[in-house]
């Protein structure tokens, strides 16, 4: 007797969901911390709700056909969404391995009379489910590689920061390797806070810069250009005696540009050219 798999995962839905999730609840991959019970009963039921509503009479999705588009649509879905919340690739990947678990033991129970027709079923059902797994990972990876982007990002932008240390004089305390993106990232900001502060000084400061070859000289020596071209004058400060001696090795000409071994005398020295003084005040107590 011919037996419609579309009919028969409909009738069994309910009981499929519930072997599902018993079987994610007891699962060591269970991430209570990253989704509640009730967040992933849902997931589990979207796409259980999809997957049998786009599944043909003899348990067969067609790779190239619009009902898998729609499947892998939703699963990709709550692969991005894991991907953001931090779910690891094996800890999403279980996610779709542990449907295709319940799907075959449940598929296991009702075809056991009928071998052939079981073996038939049974390999569909694994061919659709091997699939959507690939998919799951292509579209874990992408969500993975949008949040490392973001955070590059942040981090980039986090780590170049421009501050208004006085009327006139900015400072860019740079930590880190200096690379030709993030020297266009430390260019942009300093100009435009020249321009949105009218600025006419800034003060770079390597001293959390691990080492300084001719590659990060000539960073320096581009940014201080651009500086010098909005108007403003640039002091290099935190030049230790290992980056000195380097620089001398390596024949790079800094001549030209000011420099200070430390933030406080690239500051003394802004501020002496803005003809300011810094005095400490010191009271005396009547007796």
């Amino acid at each position: 007797m011919a037996i419609n798999i579309s009919k028969l995962l409909l009738k069994k839905k309910q009981q499929l969901i519930e072997q599902w999730m018993q079987n994610q609840l007891s699962s060591d991959a269970l991430r209570e911390d990253l989704i509640t019970n009730d967040d992933l009963r849902a997931q589990s039921e979207e796409l259980v709700d999809v997957l049998i509503n786009n599944i043909s009479d003899a348990g067969h999705i067609d790779e190239e056909s619009e009902q898998f588009e729609t499947v892998a649509e939703i699963l990709g879905g709550i692969s991005i969404m894991r991907a953001r919340q931090g779910f690891t690739p094996r800890e999403t990947g279980l996610f779709i391995f542990g449907l295709k678990d319940a799907l075959l033991s449940m598929l296991k129970e009702e075809l056991k009379n009928d071998a052939g027709k079981l073996y038939e079923v049974t390999l569909n059902v694994s061919r659709i489910m091997d699939s959507l797994s690939i998919s799951t990972f292509e579209t874990y990876i992408k969500g993975r590689e949008e949040v490392i982007l973001r955070q590059m990002d942040e981090i980039s932008d986090i780590s170049t920061p421009v501050i208004r240390v006085w009327d006139g004089i900015l400072a860019l305390p740079l930590i880190g390797t200096l690379d030709s993106a993030r020297t266009q990232v430390v260019m942009e900001n300093l100009l435009q806070e020249i321009v949105a502060t009218e600025s006419n000084t800034a003060i770079l400061d390597i001293s959390g810069v691990p080492t300084v070859d001719s590659l990060v000289a000539q960073h320096l020596i581009k940014t201080v250009s651009a500086t010098r071209l909005m108007g403003a004058e640039c002091i290099i400060s935190g030049i230790r005696p290992e980056i000195a001696q380097t620089i001398v090795h390596l024949g790079i000409d800094l001549s030209n540009i000011i420099t200070k071994s430390t933030m406080a005398s690239a500051l003394q020295y802004a501020l002496k050219a803005q003809r300011l003084e810094v005095r400490s005040m010191v009271t005396t107590a009547k007796l």
